[in-house]
């Protein structure tokens, strides 16, 4: 069972999980995530670094990847790659991910939905996967966004947002925490874009402590603008249910189940 949790340090990243990794803007990315790359051949791994600029030592065993060069989504290459790694006798894949604004060049939409699939395919493959972001490139809110689907975190966990959703198997996403107002834009925008792939979301909310009444309104929200799909809570609080339906959202012409 996979649950959220932070690393002092990129040796303690273990298979199956999906670590943001914040960085200043005068950091090495590779220096600073030396240790990940090394204890691929500590533990059998293929090693695979995508990156525009990484200068690899001499005695890395890894496949760099410059982003600006792929010719196929990166869920595609990860997945390959993964593939390769099981035929070739190793344990598992292990991916640093380093994504700079140049390099990745979408929208914070594409770029949401990238973290999103990486988080699947880590879950799903059991491969480590390390993203690491220099601060001072991207906007706030959008980091924001990104950090809520990564359930793993190196260093201290940031206080706000105050949820995180991430895979849960093959059954759907676990969402932990409190959605308030300080994370209700980052709620949307995660929901929207779940949304936008699947016709049916579930959410499992078995470690979701309350909706506030901008949380509630982000969700009612992203059901709303798309009213072909549907959102399904399961595990949610006997406070949450409530709160839902003195709210008003308890509607038809909202596409929300929320089940105990």
């Amino acid at each position: 069972m996979r649950a959220t949790r932070t690393v002092e340090t990129l040796d303690e990243v273990d298979a199956g999980d999906h670590v943001c990794q914040l960085l200043d803007v005068t950091d090495d990315v590779m220096a600073r995530s030396r240790a990940f790359v090394a204890d691929g051949a500590l533990f059998g791994d293929k090693v695979l670094i995508v990156s525009p600029s990484a200068q690899v030592s001499p005695d890395a065993v890894a496949l760099v990847l410059d982003p600006t060069r792929l010719e196929e989504p990166l869920l595609a290459v990860v997945r390959r790659e993964a593939a390769s790694a099981e035929s070739e006798g190793y344990r598992s894949l292990r991916v640093l991910n380093h994504v700079t604004a140049e390099a990745a060049d979408l929208s914070a939409e594409r770029l949401l939905r990238s973290e999103l699939e990486l988080e699947e395919f880590a879950a799903d493959s059991g491969a480590a996967v390390v993203c690491a972001y220099q601060r001072a490139h991207w906007d706030d809110a959008l980091l924001e966004q990104l950090r809520c689907v990564h359930p793993h975190h190196l260093g201290t966990r940031p206080l706000s947002p105050s949820f995180q959703l991430y895979r849960a198997g093959r059954s759907g996403w676990t969402v932990k925490g409190i959605v308030d107002t300080d994370g209700a834009l980052a709620f949307s925008a995660i929901l929207l874009t779940l949304l936008r792939q699947a016709t049916t979301v579930r959410l499992l909310c078995h470690t979701l402590d309350f909706f506030d009444a901008a949380g509630m309104s982000a969700l009612a929200d992203a059901a709303r603008a798309l009213p072909d799909r549907k959102i399904v809570l399961e595990g949610t609080n006997e406070t949450v249910r409530l709160a839902w339906e003195l709210s008003g959202f308890a509607d038809p012409s909202i596409p929300v189940v929320m089940t105990p």
